[in-house]
């Protein structure tokens, strides 16, 4: 090591240690989402999931929603989450598995339709509460559950199956959860500094 080097900053760049990470994109598309689904049941050096929602088109307000809007995403997320909780619940480890982080990443606010991060994650919860509460309707009508035997199908995201469903309620099964806006192309360019920020904070 150059003698020089104890003269440096802290947070001299040149002291910094590049660690490199493989990004997977996995379908967002009803058939397809398997694939990501299977990724999550057996990680291998898996650091954390990143959702990419489009922010423009989260708004029940509209009259006809375009594939992907709220209620599809949020479907979508119901079924990751609940996968990830049931990863914990299922694990023989006491401590259960590591802590798997996940950062919804609200898309394209540069637009005028698209809806600020913070409201993209209340509705983002509101309609899981939705999911959740009717799924668990359906499964007691048709009488699933009954046995010991079918308790994982009759598992219900966040635990408790009362009252609104929260982001927070998914860190007792080591599942945090973030929120962040972005956009990846616009006017102005790219904005993904949040998004870079939580990578470089999970790697």
């Amino acid at each position: 090591m150059a003698a020089s080097n104890q003269y440096r900053s802290q947070h001299d760049p040149s002291n910094e240690v590049i660690k490199k990470f493989v990004l997977i994109d996995t379908p967002g598309h009803g058939k397809l989402r398997h694939f990501a689904l299977n990724s999550v049941v057996d990680p291998t050096n898996l650091k954390g999931i990143i959702f990419v929602v489009d922010a423009a088109t989260l708004s029940n307000d509209t009259e006809d929603l375009v594939e992907g809007g709220l209620t599809e995403a949020a479907e979508y997320l119901h079924d990751i989450l609940l996968t990830l909780q049931k990863r914990y619940t299922s694990s023989k480890s006491s401590k259960g598995p590591l802590e798997m982080p996940v950062l919804i990443a609200a898309n394209k606010l540069d637009l005028f339709t698209a809806l600020p991060a913070k409201l993209v994650g209340s509705s983002l919860e509101a309609e899981l509460t939705k999911i959740r509460t009717s799924r668990s309707k359906g499964l007691l009508d048709s009488g699933i559950g009954m046995d010991d035997d079918m308790a994982e199908d009759r598992e219900t995201l966040g635990g408790a199956g009362e009252g609104n469903f929260k982001f927070t309620m998914m860190e007792e099964y080591n599942v945090p959860i973030e929120v962040a806006g972005g956009n990846v192309a616009g006017a102005e360019g790219a904005n993904i500094d949040k998004w870079w920020a939580w990578i470089g904070n999970h790697l």
